[in-house]
């Protein structure tokens, strides 16, 4: 089976909670992920959108539903002193890191550091922590530093964000399976009954049972040819 790609930004709660199951969510369907951390900066530039905890009225209550989603799945969440933020050294960093030590320690280091950022209020736009927690995994921190600051690493990111913006990326986390999109990680209910159906098509929609509508219609997911 085609493995599954998940996007996300480092500085995005919704990505962290996304990032905390999406390995464990794959393999129980034999399925494995590719990671590809993105800037929301830049898609924001394109589509108009801006950070969701900036837009007035609507902030207020996404803060308190970021919360509200972390105790639900029982995922380690404390707001971090500076919220929202833009974070380019931590998805540089990893793409150096897939470049130079392999796929497996991009990912581990990429979940430390959200971990570190949402968890533990570290604050991940400094270059020494990043040099830190890559140090943890064997990797040499001046050496991270130092790719950290040239136009080839820098260059990754702006590739790596683009060409998810190609395949129809918006936001984050956003995941593709099959050729089939699902934003949001309140949509990986969706994603988990996607991939037991065999991605195939919607007719695993069809054996759901139909939904009574508050007009007393009954209702059924479309289930495509």
């Amino acid at each position: 089976m085609e493995p599954i790609d998940f996007y996300f930004d480092f500085a995005s709660p919704y990505g962290y909670f996304a990032a905390s199951c999406i390995d464990e969510l794959a393999a129980r369907h034999r399925r494995q992920v590719r990671w590809h951390p993105i800037m929301m900066a830049a898609v924001f530039e394109t589509t108009g959108g801006r950070p969701l905890p900036t837009v007035p009225i609507k902030g207020h209550d996404v803060l308190h539903d970021i919360d509200r989603t972390a105790r639900q799945h029982g995922i380690a969440y404390r707001q971090p002193a500076t919220f929202p933020q833009l974070l380019l050294g931590a998805p540089r960093a990893m793409l150096w890191i897939r470049q130079q030590y392999g796929e497996e320690q991009a990912v581990r280091f990429a979940k430390r550091c959200l971990h570190a950022y949402f968890a533990d209020r570290i604050d991940l736009a400094d270059e020494e922590v990043l040099g830190g927690i890559a140090g943890g995994l064997g990797i040499p921190a001046d050496a991270l530093q130092a790719a950290l600051r040239s136009r080839e690493v820098k260059e990754l990111l702006k590739q790596e964000t683009a060409a998810a913006m190609a395949r129809g990326v918006f936001g984050s986390p956003f995941v593709i399976a099959d050729k089939e999109p699902f934003w949001g990680f309140d949509r990986f209910g969706q994603l988990e009954a996607w991939l037991a159906g065999g991605g195939v098509s919607w007719s695993y929609w069809a054996r759901k049972p139909k939904i009574v509508s508050s007009l007393g219609h009954r209702t059924a997911p479309r289930v495509q040819a």
